[in-house]
């Protein structure tokens, strides 16, 4: 449930790399899961600046025991929902994420995951749903605060 990048994923990592190269260099921070530390290998080579594995970045947690095929039903039709109708692991996840994004004191560079981008905007945005937008793989989300 940790696979690597494939050949399509390692392109898409590159182009993304050359996207992002002139805004920095900046701090780089990834979910410690393979997929993403891949992708953002490409951007640290460029930039000479080792990434920083943040926990709280990581895919959505699975129910305890349940399998690949388990976890994308699961997970489809927790996507249907909302933030308030999750256990009390799912909330505390959500949370974590919001608060290692908000924690952040400059400009950065965050490798994460679907739900994860989709926690940040909701939060952004004051929406509770769970999935706010769809980004593709390896897609740019920009995010800007104040303060």
């Amino acid at each position: 449930m940790d696979p690597g990048l494939d050949d399509t994923g390692r392109a898409q990592a590159a182009e993304a790399a050359k996207v992002l190269a002139p805004l920095g260099p900046l701090k780089i921070l990834t979910s410690p899961l393979r997929r993403t530390r891949e992708t953002a290998a490409p951007l640290a080579e460029l930039w000479q600046r080792p990434p920083v594995v943040e926990e709280a970045v990581a895919e959505i947690p699975s129910l305890d025991g349940v399998t690949l095929e388990q976890r994308v039903v699961w997970l489809r039709k927790l996507m249907e929902g909302s933030w308030r109708d999750v256990n009390l692991r799912l909330g505390q996840w959500r949370e974590a994420v919001i608060a290692a994004l908000l924690a952040q004191s400059e400009d950065c560079v965050v490798f994460s995951h679907y739900v994860a981008i989709n926690v940040a905007a909701g939060a952004a945005l004051g929406d509770d749903r769970i999935v706010v937008f769809s980004p593709d793989n390896c897609s740019v989300t920009v995010f800007e605060t104040q303060g």
